[in-house]
């Protein structure tokens, strides 16, 4: 079956405390969004890779599809939310394929969790990479809280899987603030969705800690 990767790649280095938008610092000399890519590359050779960009960065975005000569990379227009950007983004993605949708700034995925994510999406429909919760969890309720069992919650990740034929139609909905991720469009669709075991390696970088943390990983991963 085809594979599309949808990498959605908006965000700003507001939170990284610098000007360069986080996407596009550098992690062992190359551009966090060149080793999510390159995951993906690694992961099949036949996957087409959709590159979801605000209008501001489409010129540094060509330039580092330009680094994966033999990848068939599509840069694509972000829009003013996650879900307008996906969809822009699945406007390139035909019927009878598997989906990846995947935060471009999670540049740690394995080629060995996105090929996961495609057996299960085959056999299942989706397959949406969690972890288990590691600390304690309260539920804010006002100036309340109240415990809750981390054995039943789930962090979930990225890249959310889709058969076409699920998450294309879902897209088409009208936008909801309740839609944080692929998985809720699909599940205010009617659609169940299915989570499968995702790698806390799999990090988001989103504060500057977590680049040091990311070249510690790349760094054991080379041994």
């Amino acid at each position: 079956m085809k594979k599309f990767a949808v990498i959605v790649a908006g965000g700003s280095g507001l939170r990284m405390g610098v000007a360069t938008p986080k996407q596009f610092l550098l992690l062992h000399n190359k551009p966090l969004l060149w080793h999510t890519i390159n995951a993906f590359a690694n992961a099949f050779a036949d996957i087409q890779i959709i590159l979801v960009l605000p209008q501001a960065h489409i010129y540094f975005g060509n330039n580092i599809a330009e680094m994966f000569p033999e990848s068939a990379i599509q840069v694509a227009i972000g829009g003013d939310s996650r879900f307008q950007s996906v969809k822009n983004g699945l406007a390139f993605v035909p019927n009878d394929a598997v989906v990846f949708v995947h935060d471009g700034v999670r540049c740690l995925i394995t080629p060995q969790l996105i090929q996961a994510c495609y057996t299960q999406a085959l056999a299942k429909g989706s397959a949406i990479p969690a972890v288990a919760a590691t600390d304690s969890i309260r539920i804010a309720d006002g100036d309340s809280s109240v415990v809750a069992d981390r054995n039943n919650v789930r962090i979930i990740q990225t890249p959310q899987t889709f058969k076409s034929d699920l998450l294309l139609p879902a897209f088409h909905q009208p936008y909801k603030d309740a839609f944080t991720d692929e998985a809720t469009v699909v599940e205010a669709f009617g659609e169940r969705v299915f989570l499968i075991e995702g790698d806390y390696t799999n990090l988001k970088i989103t504060r500057p800690i977590d680049l040091l943390i990311a070249e510690k990983i790349l760094e054991e991963r080379a041994f």
